[in-house]
């Protein structure tokens, strides 16, 4: 995509609104083949950009889930140990003899995977999802693997992509990242969007939901947002909500259906009780949790 406001369009085609400053942080990623790290509350749409960015640049999207304890054989590559000890053993169904470690036994994990996409002609977004969730150790692995855009298997050889794939970072903040790794990255905050970004999100995901509802629904939910609740709904529950109302037949959100239908949207038990403390849900001024 050549410059910003195509970016921006081809995103929106694609179902997902960026304001200008996201949209200049997607393109960037692209063009200066730098990783971008996306940091913000849970339900901003971090992780839905690197999708929409896949369809938009006609990509494969490949994800890559952090946890707690995450190594190089989840993330990088391992090796098909039943598949060379058949073969060895002269079970193959292959019919032609291979090296005990060469690529034929090689798996690829989602790094790998990315960085060797553009082989079959295709760009690649390696989405590495919260990634605040996985330790010092793995952050060391993605420094390395992002600053050479190659992997080294030591039976083969040094593994290098042809073509980088753009590389889309996501963090909640459980804990800090190291200043290495955010020097690596472009940076961009995702904060929840206001309510003419929202409505026009709820357009594009939901194009058959009544103009009308989706407006007091995108309201109620920033109400909720300035509650102060220890979990304030995203963008996700926006559109949950929504479809929610529409499986039950519901036009007009009013306190009854509101409260009916909360457990779609507020997703914790001690912020239930709050919200259905504090008055009727979809209008007021919002009292804020002390």
């Amino acid at each position: 995509m050549k410059d910003v406001p195509t970016t921006q369009a081809a995103l929106q085609a694609a179902g997902y609104v960026a304001d200008t400053g996201l949209a200049t942080s997607a393109h960037l990623a692209q063009a200066i083949s730098r990783p971008l790290l996306l940091e913000g509350e849970p339900g901003t749409g971090k992780t839905s950009l690197a999708a929409a960015l896949a369809r938009a640049l006609g990509g494969l999207l490949v994800r890559l889930q952090c946890y707690e304890g995450i190594d190089a054989a989840q993330a990088l590559y391992d090796w098909d140990f039943a598949r060379q000890l058949l073969d060895l053993r002269g079970g193959g169904s292959s019919g032609a003899a291979h090296p005990a470690y060469s690529e034929h036994y090689l798996l690829e994990r989602p790094i790998l995977t990315a960085l060797r996409a553009s082989r079959s002609g295709r760009p690649a977004v390696l989405l590495v999802d919260e990634v605040d969730r996985a330790d010092d150790e793995f952050e060391a692995l993605l420094l390395e693997v992002l600053g050479e855009w190659t992997i080294t298997v030591p039976e083969i050889g040094t593994l290098v992509a042809q073509e980088p794939p753009v590389v889309v970072l996501t963090s909640n903040r459980t804990r800090e990242l190291h200043d290495a790794l955010r020097r690596r990255c472009l940076y961009h905050w995702v904060d929840h969007p206001g309510t003419a970004t929202e409505r026009a999100i709820v357009r594009a995901r939901l194009p058959g939901i009544d103009d009308a509802l989706s407006a007091q629904v995108v309201d109620a939910v920033h109400h909720l947002r300035g509650l102060g609740l220890v979990k304030p709904p995203g963008v996700a529950e926006t559109l949950d909500w929504l479809r929610a109302l529409a499986a039950l037949g519901v036009t007009e959100l009013d306190d009854e259906a509101a409260r009916t239908t909360l457990g779609v949207v507020v997703k914790d038990r001690d912020d239930d009780v709050f919200v259905r403390s504090v008055g009727p849900l979809p209008g007021g001024a919002p009292p804020r949790r002390s």
